[in-house]
């Protein structure tokens, strides 16, 4: 397997994870969150995800499959894999503990003991403040980060395979979809920073968990990578991506799309999608 591929994919799946920590940076930095950019970011990522998902990527799987076997046969499996790679994704989000959801979003204003909202859960707490910081460490505050950080790491596992698998496919593609990862784990590396930082009082701590939560996705690129090696045929590549384009559709319709809606942006959004999908679109004509 030539190296410099490899690398590439490898270090593109790293800057995706590692963009949660862009969140917990942010976290502490903004006085207040951007939530018609956050919105349309994240719209935008969604449309890029689906369309690569339905006309690359689940189009690529199929005529690999139309290779090793009929028209109908091929068909039926490209189905049935991108069924599994949603069913892959909906099988984590379900066995993930609810106390931890990295659905729910957590906006810098309460990284601001002035402006926080004393009635959200992750202001909440059996804490004195000193000049704006929190006091003695909270447990519960710091079961709620720890367990979102855990399960967003969770989430990012197959998100890694997905990017790592693409960017061996083709770089235009596994740029495209790092960048739209990449945008959707800023939101999740707020969320566990916020809390983290409630319970702690430290900035410092609060960043290492939120860079932490990222580092399941070049774990994801490993896995990646040793599907290639044990399974180093065409056409395990063609079940492979069928997976993948499921597990990036459901990822749009399940995180992306309810995330950019929990920011009040409902229209603006949908701008995001579409702007997502005509830049995309437009991208792998000019490029191809």
């Amino acid at each position: 397997m030539n190296g410099s591929p490899l690398l590439f994919a490898f270090g593109i799946t790293l800057f995706a994870g590692l963009a949660t920590g862009i969140g917990g940076l942010i976290a502490f930095f903004a006085k207040r969150t951007k939530t018609t950019f956050l919105a349309f970011s994240l719209g935008f990522s969604a449309g890029v995800m689906i369309f690569i998902s339905f006309t690359e990527i689940l189009t690529e799987s199929g005529e690999i499959m139309c290779l090793y076997y009929s028209h109908d046969t091929a068909a039926w499996l490209t189905f049935v894999s991108f069924v599994a790679g949603i069913g892959l994704s909906a099988a984590i989000d379900k066995i993930l503990p609810s106390e931890g959801n990295p659905h729910e979003l957590k906006r810098v204003e309460q990284m601001n003991p002035g402006t926080r909202d004393p009635g959200k859960p992750e202001c909440q707490g059996r804490r004195q403040h000193h000049k704006g910081r929190p006091g003695p460490r909270d447990q519960k505050l710091m079961r709620i980060g720890t367990f979102t950080a855990i399960a967003i790491g969770i989430h990012n596992f197959p998100e890694g395979i997905a990017t790592f698998m693409s960017a061996m496919s083709d770089v235009t593609i596994g740029i495209s979809i790092a960048i739209a990862v990449a945008i959707h784990n800023i939101p999740e590396g707020i969320a566990v920073s916020v809390p983290v930082y409630y319970a702690t009082g430290s900035k410092k701590k609060a960043l290492a968990w939120s860079v932490l939560s990222g580092f399941s996705e070049p774990i994801g690129a490993i896995a990646g990578y040793f599907i290639l090696t044990l399974f180093n045929s065409d056409i395990s590549l063609g079940y492979v991506f069928g997976m993948v384009a499921g597990i990036m559709v459901y990822i749009s319709f399940d995180e992306l799309l309810p995330a950019a809606h929990k920011y009040g942006k409902h229209h603006v959004a949908i701008y995001g999608l579409i702007s997502g999908m005509i830049v995309i679109g437009l991208s792998l004509i000019m490029i191809g």
